[in-house]
């Protein structure tokens, strides 16, 4: 049987979540029956399934990260800095040159992760009698942030494509008044990058339908980093619109996963509301050190990006080569992200399972029919590409004998 990294890494961890209700508790009624957010934490030899960076920090970002640390070490009776003033003009630096467009410190804003910038992005815009609006299929986490901030949470459909139709998109902004539009690009399970003409016409139909307030577009550039040459960053729009917010991470270019830093670009005005909602001294000092520290080796960093660019469109290539069990080209679906989501099966779960019995962990989200498949080093990638290969040829061989 294979263990949890949770089981393996502490045995005293709490018991899993009861389905039941949280019996002789006052707990909201929306939530009795709700299961904490988690994705598999399997002990597999190749784990491609959460869209982590595969590559560990370099020896020499190791070293700096350390060193830092040991100085904000010093200072840990004293609260941090809570505006965290350096790692914001740090991180404005590196948008700026990430995304050529010229970026101020106030414009800047970060928190433990990009889950909590949304969050205070919601405490802030969302709230009883509010809505939230997004596109199906998406982020899975965004009707939680919804629903934590009790805001009334509606979708609109994507395209065959994964695109979104900006007609359709305007009908469904007037149709619901959302005060928060929520857009990732790329999108998460899709690997898909919204135009920017796309975007546009999403704030602009935001501000037609309340020019006086119009709905807080956010964009989730949780992947940017990864998006294939000559896809621009909706960064460049944010001059023009006081509406807009520019979601993004440490998480996965720099890979900084089990730091938690994410962290938001807007105008001052919108990043002064969060400033609002947030806990106090809510960055702690160690972090803000880590993020600081990986942000001095963005160069080497960025190398690796390209890299597993790279080996993403190669993935890519390779399996729109592939047929399914019944004999069916395999669908793949464009990818500006770190991760491919490719199907359609009668039956996901068995390719899942089997490709974890290779000892190959990849995630079952998405659509009915696709899995997605994050990537890896070249070596993981080719142990995913040899363990497919034997998951389908065993399911065809298993569908020929029962038809």
């Amino acid at each position: 049987m294979i263990a949890s990294r949770t089981e393996t890494r502490s045995a005293g961890a709490a018991a899993p979540a009861e389905t039941t209700p949280f019996r002789g508790l006052p707990i909201r009624p929306e939530l009795a029956h709700e299961q904490p957010y988690g994705a598999p934490q399997l002990d597999v030899p190749v784990l491609l399934n959460v869209n982590e960076n595969p590559y560990a920090p370099a020896p020499e970002v190791i070293a700096t990260i350390a060193r830092e640390v040991a100085a904000a070490a010093a200072s840990l009776n004293r609260y941090p800095d809570r505006d965290f003033a350096a790692l914001r003009d740090e991180l404005a630096d590196y948008l700026a040159l990430e995304s050529g467009v010229p970026m101020e410190p106030f414009s800047v804003w970060a928190a433990n992760g990009s889950n909590e910038v949304m969050l205070h992005v919601l405490q802030a815009f969302g709230g009883p009698g509010r809505t939230a609006l997004s596109f199906a299929p998406t982020y899975s986490m965004y009707p939680e942030y919804a629903r934590d901030t009790h805001t009334r949470w509606v979708t609109a459909r994507r395209e065959d494509d994964f695109g979104v139709d900006p007609a359709k998109a305007a009908a469904a902004i007037a149709e619901h008044r959302p005060s928060v539009i929520l857009l990732a690009s790329p999108n998460n399970p899709t690997g898909t990058a919204l135009p920017l003409s796309t975007v546009e016409a999403i704030l602009d139909a935001a501000s037609a339908t309340d020019p006086a307030t119009p709905a807080v577009v956010v964009v989730d550039e949780a992947y940017a980093e990864f998006r294939r040459a000559g896809t621009p960053s909706a960064v460049s729009l944010l001059a023009r619109h006081p509406n807009l917010a520019v979601t993004r991470t440490m998480s996965k270019a720099f890979a900084l996963a089990g730091a938690r830093v994410g962290y938001l670009a807007a105008q001052p005005h919108l990043v002064d509301a969060l400033r609002v909602v947030r806990l106090p001294y809510h960055l702690s000092a160690v972090t803000q050190a880590v993020a600081r520290a990986a942000l001095r080796h963005r160069d080497a960093l960025m190398a690796q990006v390209s890299s597993l660019r790279g080996e993403r469109d190669g993935l890519v290539a390779w399996l729109r080569e592939q047929r399914g069990p019944g004999g069916a080209p395999l669908r793949v679906a464009d990818s500006d992200a770190n991760f491919v989501l490719f199907g359609t099966f009668a039956d996901r779960h068995a390719v899942w399972q089997g490709l974890l019995d290779h000892g190959v962990l990849i995630r079952e989200t998405g659509p009915d029919g696709w899995l997605r498949v994050s990537v890896g080093t070249p070596e993981e990638n080719a142990t995913f590409r040899d363990a497919l290969t034997d998951v389908i040829q065993a399911l065809t061989h298993v569908t020929e004998e029962t038809a």
